[in-house]
């Protein structure tokens, strides 16, 4: 029998709107208010003085390892941007930017990093997840979601964050053939910021672009500029209108760059050149979005600089509200709250054992 030909509709696009001198394609320019766009600029700029005020603290002994996002304030603002209130948003370990968009106080990250459980908080009506730190997993948390979302036949989304790092994991894989199987309703971001760590992107895989992988499931994938934040913010939101039209998932792949450290115990120049990050310093998303702003008459240099004061103030009251946070007293019990959706017996006893030994030590410094 001769070999046939299996006709597959394969394609990837590439999208650019708004080029590294900030000149855009009137032609794809999405139609975004302009308050949208200021709102934008603001917490990409709160995001970059954010991580910049973190990096400080950390070398200061204040908090611990954390992962920088400079870079990638667009890839992460053009995505959450689309998101709805009730939608979730499913993030990795470098997502402070859009935890931030989505309503997380800056205190709460603080806290996160200084090593207290309390900094994970999530008000009952805020649908964020916390941050997952093993590589991948949170792809699948997505999946389940959106799965569930569309059991219970909600209007709603989940949009997941990861790394090009992810994209080696099994989890990435398993995640993305179960919602396209069962056609649930996510958007998978993928972050290319070109390394996993210390492993540039070249050997992680050999697919000419990371948004091919989509069509292995069927299902959209499109590759975009990750520093221009009008190119995420459209993709993002044709993906988000096709899943909550019930039309399935769909994979981004924001193309962007890690202009900082891997995390705070991470030395890149052992790996990677100055070079390289100085071309990617030429395509900052906060300058090209400034000069976009700045032509449309929505911004000034005196608008700027108003900008940074406000950003500098807002960083500097999360920090003081965060002293006071770290003067309040931790109450060990709540370690047994969040595990189980009802406690086990065997749970309730151990936390009834600790409950009686913290009284008793209470009582023992009371009469020591």
């Amino acid at each position: 029998m001769p070999r046939k030909a299996i006709d597959l509709p394969l394609r990837v696009e590439y999208l650019s709107i708004l080029d590294e001198n900030g000149q855009v394609d009137r032609d794809l320019e999405p139609d975004l208010p302009d308050s949208l766009l200021l709102k934008l600029h603001r917490v990409m700029v709160l995001g970059r003085r954010f991580d910049e005020r973190m990096l400080t603290l950390q070398r200061q002994g204040r908090i611990g390892t954390f992962a920088p996002i400079k870079g990638q304030e667009a890839s992460q603002l053009g995505a959450v941007a689309v998101l709805e209130t009730e939608d979730w948003m499913v993030p990795c370990f470098r997502e402070a930017a859009a935890e931030v968009w989505r309503g997380k106080a800056m205190e709460h990250i603080l806290m996160v990093y200084a090593g207290y459980n309390e900094g994970g908080f999530i008000p009952e009506n805020a649908n964020n997840l916390p941050v997952s730190i093993p590589v991948g997993s949170q792809t699948l948390h997505a999946a389940g979601l959106a799965y569930g979302i569309k059991v219970r036949g909600k209007h709603q989304i989940a949009m997941c964050f990861f790394g090009d790092g992810a994209t080696s994991e099994g989890d990435f894989h398993e995640a993305l053939n179960f919602a396209a199987v069962f056609q649930v309703p996510a958007v998978f971001i993928c972050q290319n910021n070109h390394w996993a760590i210390s492993v540039p992107r070249s050997r992680q895989t050999r697919s000419r672009t990371l948004a091919q992988k989509a069509l292995a499931y069927d299902m959209p994938g499109i590759a975009v500029d990750g520093n221009d934040v009008l190119a995420v913010y459209a993709a993002a939101r044709e993906a988000a209108d096709r899943a909550r039209a019930g039309n399935g998932p769909t994979l981004i792949e924001t193309v962007t760059y890690r202009m900082s450290v891997h995390t705070t115990a991470d030395d890149p120049k052992r790996y990677r050149t100055d070079e390289e990050v100085e071309e990617w310093t030429r395509k900052d998303p906060i300058t090209r979005f400034q000069k976009y702003l700045k032509d449309k008459g929505l911004l000034s240099e005196v608008g700027i600089e108003a900008v940074e004061e406000e950003v500098k103030a807002e960083i500097k009251e999360a920090e003081e509200r965060w002293a006071r946070l770290m003067e309040k007293p931790v109450d060990p019990l709540v370690m047994f709250e969040h595990a189980y959706a009802e406690i086990l017996p065997h749970i309730e006893s151990q936390r009834e054992e600790l409950r009686r030994e913290i009284e008793a030590g209470k009582g023992g410094d009371q009469h020591g």
